[in-house]
């Protein structure tokens, strides 16, 4: 039985049907995770019950099946697709080739690691619906962390020290953007620019975005929906995420010939900088005078950071910060350097 959206009708917007929308949820050994997520995408939303829900599992040796097995008998909609290529971006194009009905006319990217608000993939459907031409829609992110480092990388993210002003990045204003984090797309769109590049590991969206804006569409940020979004629990995990980072944007760049962006290029610029001190330094001295400021920039955020969040959490959001900027510049003069460009 299908259960049209109210509020479309309220608000003259084409109604959404569960029959249009097709759910594509990329997974490889969540299961700490993947219940909590499905039953938060569905157990809220009577619209949900007639959903295609389809787990893209990329090969999970843990309990993640076996988890899901036991949720089908509740929840009869989700059902999972096999993703030998392991990778998110493979993931969701196969659950588009493989899955996709004639009816469908939307999809709603979900990541298995998240809980999602109560009507999460019908409003977003409906946003893309409100908005006819747009060929996706984006949402905004606001972080959220758990434990004293967590915590501190989370409010240092969304500053604009942390994220050079990106505007998915806990941004409270809608609009038309180049890139967003990804929620949902227009089938047909997603079909005519052949979905997602699978050689990406990371970027994936960016890169996506590109090629839309290239083709003649457009991405809508509605700040209206909104995700939490959980911050890696040590240093170490944080400086290996933005290393990838790093590493697919320049991808992306390297791909379609781009011209990154001034917020792109000064974390590169600045790793660049640190690198120069050290093999030129003892040369100059005078060299050091940049470190020590980056060094008193750093403690100066956690200066802050104490008094925001707290001690003792406040004082991880000086690291926090410099392992993003120095981990993503390096990850892009890595993958910028290497003679092997993306195909």
């Amino acid at each position: 039985m299908h259960h049209p959206s109210l509020s479309s009708h309220s608000q003259g917007i084409p109604a959404i049907t569960p029959d249009m929308v097709i759910v594509a949820i990329p997974a490889l050994n969540e299961e700490d995770a993947i219940e909590n997520c499905i039953r938060s995408l569905i157990a809220s939303d009577p619209f949900m019950k007639d959903v295609d829900v389809i787990v893209a599992d990329g090969g999970s040796t843990d309990q993640t099946l076996a988890i899901i097995e036991d949720l089908k008998k509740e929840f009869p909609n989700v059902s999972v697709l096999r993703n030998p290529a392991r990778l998110q971006s493979a993931g969701i194009n196969a659950v588009v080739e493989d899955r996709a009905k004639p009816s469908h006319k939307y999809l709603v990217r979900c990541d298995a690691h998240a809980h999602y608000p109560k009507g999460y993939v019908r409003k977003v459907a409906e946003s893309l619906a409100a908005r006819g031409n747009a060929a996706s829609i984006a949402v905004p992110m606001d972080s959220v962390g758990h434990g004293s480092f967590a915590k501190a990388g989370a409010w240092i993210v969304d500053t604009k020290l942390g994220s050079g002003g990106s505007a998915h990045r806990g941004g409270h204003g809608s609009g038309w953007v180049d890139h967003g984090h990804h929620a949902g797309f227009r089938l047909e769109w997603f079909c005519k620019v052949g979905g997602y590049d699978i050689t990406f590991s990371h970027n994936e969206d960016a890169e996506y975005d590109h090629r839309i804006g290239l083709a003649g569409g457009r991405v809508w940020l509605d700040a209206d929906i909104r995700l939490e979004y959980h911050m890696r629990p040590t240093l170490g995990a944080l400086a290996k995420q933005y290393w990838t980072y790093g590493q697919g944007r320049a991808r992306t760049v390297k791909k379609h010939h781009m011209r990154p962006r001034l917020r792109q290029m000064i974390p590169v610029a600045h790793v660049a900088l640190l690198a120069m001190t050290l093999l030129f330094g003892l040369i100059w001295p005078s060299l050091w005078l940049y470190p020590a400021f980056y060094l008193a920039v750093l403690a100066g955020v956690s200066a802050v950071g104490v008094s925001r969040i707290g001690w003792p959490s406040g004082l991880w959001a000086g690291p926090a910060l410099g392992a993003m900027h120095i981990a993503w510049g390096t990850g892009f003069i890595r993958q910028f350097l290497s003679p092997a460009i993306s195909r």
